[in-house]
């Protein structure tokens, strides 16, 4: 069993199944919800995902049909999910645990942050892939 929860531990899950592998999104939305120079993600299937404070978590619309879902206590970013799929984005940032996962790459370099440098051997792409 995996876990994670926020900041001020109101919101936590348990992840039932295998994380997938880890990208490192460096687009100019993650970048801001996070307050960092990028956001590590991965799936997690929506069966193997299981949430408590629920009622804690505020959403937000970042880009059409994906909605961000943070703690409205300490704003931690927990999850995003677009529409028709069958996983969630978890925010590894809200890992209590390792994941037991792999990186697999860099996305949206092409937006990255003039100040940050990738340090490296991770594939890189411009945008999405």
């Amino acid at each position: 069993m995996i876990t994670g929860s926020c900041l001020c531990g109101q919101v936590s899950y348990d992840i039932a199944g295998p994380v997938g592998e880890i990208v490192h999104c460096h687009c100019q939305t993650c970048r801001k919800a996070h307050g960092a120079a990028f956001s590590s993600v991965a799936a997690v299937a929506d069966e193997n995902f299981v949430l408590k404070g629920q009622e804690l978590l505020n959403q937000y619309e970042s880009s059409p049909g994906k909605q961000r879902y943070f703690c409205r206590c300490c704003g931690t970013q927990i999850y995003a999910k677009r529409e028709g799929t069958a996983h969630v984005i978890l925010r590894l940032g809200s890992l209590d645990d390792d994941p037991q996962a792999d990186e697999k790459n860099h996305i949206w370099v092409a937006q990255k942050a003039p100040w940050y440098q990738i340090n490296n051997e991770l594939p890189q792409c411009l945008e999405f892939e």
